[in-house]
């Protein structure tokens, strides 16, 4: 039976295979080295010789003054980011659907991708420029209306609208295509049977549009809370400095000071997976929310 199905499927299975191999070499083969975690590892010893410690990392980690800030922030920009930044591509969808197809439609839809294909070293020189409080012109802007100029980079209460704020600019437009797509699925003769009854715009979208991207809203608001202690530290490592650790510093910039700069692995790899099963729950409990509240899932 199995059989039958797989030959029924070949060429699918053919098409996946790509993939398939990409996350065995890349993803899969890798995790082995998960255990440097419980043990205190040595480049000369190599994995297999290095001694066994148990969860020793793991009650540093936990017992360090930096635990409580570490999480707290890590959580808080990701929560922000998801308050924030996740209704601006739905309402930035709707919007667009609103629009008759035309030019002016299609160059909106352009320009609010092209920052999604900037590299984010660019975008943190971007912003550093915006923000700079001698020619940048959000100061200057300040300046016009008689406020005095802010360091927004070294002032830690300003830097998770910073970080916050340019995310949105550089996602929402690329992060809207998904939700566009569901729009487009909708079927056409519901707006048509709409019309006939003399619904209005705003019905239109209440009563059709968002319910018919409803289960494609569920999907992505589940995924975004299974990565919630997934802050990437690229754009944070650009962006932050000693003065703003109290709100910037968080668990994968510890991760990579700890591993990288301090070449302790062990720990850092600690840390790490630490992170990746709390990031794991957090999906499953989601996914389980999720699926007995609105029956939407992922399984």
């Amino acid at each position: 039976m199995m059989l039958a199905k797989w030959k029924k499927d070949k060429y699918i299975w053919l098409l996946l295979s790509p993939v398939l191999v990409y996350y065995a070499v890349f993803h899969y083969a890798p995790m082995y080295g998960v255990i440097i975690a419980f043990k205190e590892y040595s480049p000369v010893k190599g994995i297999w010789g290095s001694p066994w410690v148990g969860l020793e990392w793991f009650q540093e980690f936990f017992n360090s003054v930096y635990f409580g800030r570490l999480l707290l922030n890590t959580l808080k920009l990701s929560l922000y980011g998801i308050l924030w930044g996740f209704p601006v591509p739905i309402l930035f969808a709707l919007l667009l659907n609103e629009l008759k197809q035309g030019m002016f439609k299609k160059v909106v839809q352009t320009v609010s991708y092209l920052p999604h294909f900037i590299s984010i070293v660019v975008i943190c020189g971007l912003v550093v420029s915006f923000v700079s409080p001698t020619t940048g012109i959000v100061n200057e802007l300040l300046k016009q209306f008689g406020f005095a100029p802010i360091h927004f980079l070294a002032e830690p209460e300003w830097f998770r609208t910073v970080y916050i704020g340019s995310g949105i600019w550089q996602s929402f437009g690329w992060n809207s295509i998904i939700f566009i797509a569901a729009i487009a699925s909708i079927n056409p003769e519901l707006y048509e049977a709409a019309v006939t009854d003399g619904a209005s715009r705003w019905e239109k979208m209440r009563y059709i549009t968002l319910p018919g991207i409803f289960p494609t809203i569920m999907i992505l608001l589940m995924l975004n809370f299974g990565s919630l202690l997934s802050v990437g530290f690229e754009k944070i490592i650009l962006l932050y400095n000693p003065s703003t650790y109290e709100t910037a510093d968080v668990i994968s910039t510890y991760v990579y000071r700890k591993g990288l700069l301090d070449s302790d692995f062990s720990f850092a790899a600690a840390v790490s997976l630490f992170n990746s099963v709390i990031n794991f729950m957090l999906l499953v409990l989601f996914n389980r929310l999720s699926r007995k509240v609105t029956e939407v899932s992922l399984w």
